[in-house]
């Protein structure tokens, strides 16, 4: 009798091949770099018509959502991939903040209310947040609004994409989560590293909300660890791109008369990031293929592609800048934004070292 394999699978599909393709040809045609780079000086550094033809063109928004509840009944892997073009072009919409952390906290609610707006979600024609601090990681404690008459009262910060979202899923000290319309609050934007993903300030006075589930906590954990495992196949597409582009540079780049990619200095630093880029993806893949399957490993998947990706992403960065030169310096090279985004990406749903002790204690070894 044969047994079904549980190793992991790291490799692509041809599905998934496709799905690249037809994501990384929208994004050529609609999210040139130097456009990304004026709308992060604009006052809506979200983009509306790309957020259109990602979800309602191609069906982006409702990858993770079952088919019987209005989405396309994919996977996380499938998502992983979109993510990863997604980071290569540091595409200024709110996938990750809305088609995969809300959907996910919707996912484990359960109900009418939830139904209603899981579909929503998955049409992309609604866009939603977890109202949680971007810098949380799974289980660690967040802020909590007060619940007085049936109404919700305090102060949210931190938190991604909040000016670009039509409901906000708040969890509140009652241990509920609750759905609030965008239009009853007040977004405040903050000083954001990475202009493409936003952060704001919310506050509520004594706005109404519907609940949605019970268990917050439940949800919230759920939606934060599938927040950061796939933030990590996005952190593989920023330093993939980084070093491609790198690569591309020293090579027509000249120097006494000679490629400046040909001095081995610079042979050996591009070897050590396309190494680390070699581990990211398998890293990144092995924790989307956890989620996939609901892995009783995914936990550990999750910790070791956040704790390897996240200084991986910042170093193809950081070397990009560096090995372009003056003109890796200038505001006009996309290089820029590669690096803001990785190091926005390095605190998002925990940082490197707090999934490192998250590691330890799965594992039973002794933190550092």
């Amino acid at each position: 009798m044969s047994q079904v394999s549980t190793e992991p699978d790291l490799l692509y599909t041809e599905e998934e091949e496709a799905l690249r393709a037809a994501v990384r040809d929208l994004l050529t045609d609609r999210c040139a770099a130097a456009d990304v780079i004026t709308r992060t000086e604009s006052a809506t550094p979200h983009d509306p018509e790309l957020w259109k033809a990602l979800t309602e063109g191609m069906g982006l928004a409702g990858l993770l959502v079952p088919e019987d509840r209005g989405g396309q009944g994919a996977s996380h892997r499938e998502a992983a991939v979109v993510l990863e073009e997604l980071g290569r072009a540091v595409a200024p919409v709110p996938y990750l903040t809305s088609a995969v952390v809300a959907t996910e906290a919707l996912l484990g609610c359960e109900g009418p209310a939830a139904d209603e707006l899981l579909a929503a979600l998955a049409s992309g024609r609604t866009v939603g947040t977890l109202a949680v601090a971007l810098n949380t990681g799974p289980g660690a404690a967040h802020r909590v609004l007060r619940l007085e008459n049936g109404t919700l009262h305090g102060e949210l910060t931190g938190i991604a994409d909040a000016a670009a979202a039509d409901v906000l899923l708040v969890p509140a000290e009652d241990g509920g989560l609750y759905a609030v319309d965008a239009a009853a609050v007040t977004v405040v934007p903050q000083v954001s590293l990475d202009q493409t993903r936003p952060l704001g300030r919310i506050t509520f006075d004594a706005t109404p909300g519907r609940l949605l589930t019970a268990d917050a906590s439940g949800a919230v954990r759920r939606a934060l660890r599938a927040g950061a495992g796939l933030l990590a196949s996005e952190q593989l597409g920023i330093a993939d791109q980084a070093l491609t582009e790198t690569v591309r540079y020293l090579k027509e780049r000249k120097q006494f008369n000679r490629p400046v990619g040909g001095f081995q200095a610079l042979k050996h630093r591009l070897a050590q990031v396309w190494l680390e880029v070699v581990g990211a993806r398998a890293a990144a893949r092995n924790a989307a293929d956890a989620l996939a399957t609901a892995s009783a490993d995914t936990d550990v998947a999750v910790a070791v592609a956040q704790a390897y990706a996240a200084p991986v992403a910042v170093h193809a960065a950081e070397e990009a800048v560096q090995l372009h030169g003056g003109l890796g310096m200038t505001w006009e090279h996309p290089a820029h934004l590669h690096l803001k985004r990785a190091k926005a990406d390095s605190i998002a749903y925990g940082t490197a070292g707090a999934h490192r002790e998250a590691l330890a204690g799965l594992v039973d070894l002794q933190a550092p």
